[in-house]
């Protein structure tokens, strides 16, 4: 087998979901660096020419596109044995994972993102409010457990990931306050016991890279708002 690639940004942590996913299984790869602020290069375009999005797992001349699509590859096909499962073997619990990282990722990552670039007012309050209805679901599935798949990581703490590392760093651009330990403390004793596994500290990005990257990328947008005729 040759090695894996994997077309990424280094800003998004839907590419290293996937990193932390292919660590987990042992498995080695190489990363295609994308500067998506300089445009899309033809890899990308050709390997996922439907979103023209990343991250894209190249193996051995197929390419698999959509980050949680990518995780139930590398789980379907490094299974059994010495590798790492990222999914539940009950039908039931599998389905259930599934259902919530769907969830996390429309209602949490896009909730948040929108509430982040929703302007001042009231706008914004109704954003917010929605976002933290859409935690205190996830606080639900993470009550009494280690982790989202028990006593250890699994897929549902890989797409939950982000919020350990990032939501800081979106509610400070953004200039709002969604998470704290007080309002949802089942997830934050999660974000903390996730993210000082040192597999998964290793991929994230420097703090201040990410706040830099999304504080550019909301100006970047608003100033197209600004100039829409």
């Amino acid at each position: 087998m040759g090695k894996l690639k994997i077309i990424v940004s280094k800003m998004s942590l839907f590419c290293t979901r996937v990193e932390w996913a292919l660590k987990l299984k042992g498995l080695e790869y190489e990363l295609i660096v994308e500067d998506l602020r300089k445009g899309k290069s033809e890899l990308l375009l050709k390997s996922n020419p439907v979103h023209k999005k990343i991250p894209v797992l190249l193996d051995d001349g197929v390419a698999i596109a959509e980050s949680k699509v990518i995780l139930e590859y590398i789980d379907e096909k490094w299974k059994g044995g010495d590798y790492y499962p990222l999914l539940p073997k009950d039908p039931y619990e599998r389905a259930q994972a599934r259902f919530w990282a769907e969830f996390a990722d429309d209602k949490c990552v896009f909730g948040t993102w929108g509430a982040c670039r929703a302007e001042d007012g009231l706008e914004k309050e109704k954003a917010v409010e929605t976002a933290i209805e859409s935690f205190a679901y996830l606080e639900k599935q993470i009550e009494g457990k280690k982790f989202f798949g028990g006593e250890k990581i699994g897929y549902l703490d890989l797409v939950a990931g982000w919020i350990p590392f990032v939501l800081g760093v979106l509610e400070e651009a953004g200039g709002m306050k969604i998470y704290d330990a007080e309002r949802f403390p089942s997830l934050h004793e999660w974000a903390q016991n996730f993210s000082e596994i040192p597999l998964i500290k290793e991929c994230v990005p420097p703090r201040d890279m990410l706040l830099d990257y999304m504080t550019a990328s909301l100006s970047y947008l608003r100033s197209l708002a600004a100039n829409k005729p």
